[in-house]
């Protein structure tokens, strides 16, 4: 009957152990979470960072806050002097893992990867913010400049009659358009193979001598 009672009273501490140890971790959780606010209110973003991360690994609940915090970092790391545009991409990509879904870090990475001349990452970021919000012209004006320095004629000049589409006046979009225009035609006459020889109008006669 002891050994009954006793089984009995083990398996039950099994049971209510993990509840017990999930409950700890949430209060320890919610505690790093309540510090990292106060980081971010000092704008300490690399205490921050690390204090929603050790919550978020307690707690999943926090992860937006630490994509958040990640996001607030690589926004200083933009604005210092001088600017260090790659460990923003880094928070900004981190941040991306943890909430996809959120346009904004594709734009913020993108200025950051333009600033870096990184333009293939930067495009393939505008096609994505594009492909999320087809109608927003702001970002067919920046892919458009990504394929001018590129030299994509063709694809710069699509993308700033989208933008025409939508807002006729805009002036950037025009002269965009006229330069990759003029450039086409450069292209053209260089492409173009040279014409025939035509011959003299008058037969030149040989001196005697």
């Amino acid at each position: 009957m002891k050994k009954i009672h006793l089984f009995y009273l083990v398996g039950t501490l099994l049971v209510m152990f993990p509840a017990v140890s999930g409950a700890q971790a949430n209060r320890e959780a919610a505690k790093l979470a309540r510090e990292g606010a106060e980081a971010l209110k000092s704008k300490n973003w690399d205490k921050a960072v690390d204090l929603y991360r050790r919550a978020a690994e307690l707690d999943h609940r926090n992860a937006p806050s630490l994509s958040a915090a990640l996001q607030h970092r690589a926004t200083a790391y933009q604005t210092r002097q001088p600017p260090q545009y790659q460990k923003a991409i880094e928070d900004f990509s981190e941040a991306l893992d943890i909430t996809p879904d959120d346009q904004g870090i594709y734009e913020r990475r993108a200025y950051a990867e333009l600033k870096l001349n990184d333009y293939d990452r930067a495009l393939t970021d505008y096609n994505e913010l594009i492909k999320r919000k087809p109608n927003e012209a702001r970002y067919y004006l920046l892919r458009s400049y990504i394929y001018e320095v590129k030299g994509d004629a063709n694809a710069a000049i699509a993308d700033c009659d989208k933008v025409l589409q939508m807002h006729h006046d805009n002036a950037e979009a025009k002269a965009r358009k006229q330069r990759m225009q003029t450039l086409q035609a450069q292209q053209a006459a260089q492409a173009s193979p040279p014409g025939p020889i035509s011959a003299p109008s008058q037969a030149v006669s040989p001196k005697k001598p």
